[in-house]
């Protein structure tokens, strides 16, 4: 399935790579991008669309918006630069009012209309 995202991926990547939020690139060699449906019927998913753990990101539908994949390759981003930090923010921090969560609105806002070359 990941392969079906390559493009969107890399898309995604080189829009975030015209940020410079962390002292390196995203890497996205490791990334694997699944379609779970089910992962979204569960109690406190249900209002989202995508949602990136580690090095994968589930998305609701196979018709994910580039917007979308760059939202969430940027918590891939920002997890490959600050584990500990991100994880203990999404533990104490409510959702709107979470840094990184307003960090990957703002980058998908800064690049959006941007046309990467990949």
């Amino acid at each position: 399935m990941a392969d079906s995202f390559s493009g969107a991926l890399a898309r995604a990547k080189a829009r975030l790579d015209a940020l410079d939020y962390y002292p390196e690139p995203v890497r996205i060699d490791r990334v694997r991008v699944l379609v779970a449906p089910w992962f979204f019927r569960i109690s406190g998913f249900r209002r989202y669309h995508g949602y990136a753990l580690w090095h994968t990101i589930l998305l609701r539908s196979a018709d994910p918006s580039d917007d979308l994949l760059t939202h969430e390759l940027c918590h891939i981003w920002q997890g490959q630069h600050r584990t500990p930090h991100v994880s203990w923010k999404h533990l104490t921090t409510r959702y709107r009012e979470n840094p990184y969560e307003i960090e990957a609105r703002h980058a998908v806002e800064d690049t959006r209309g941007q046309i990467p070359r990949v």
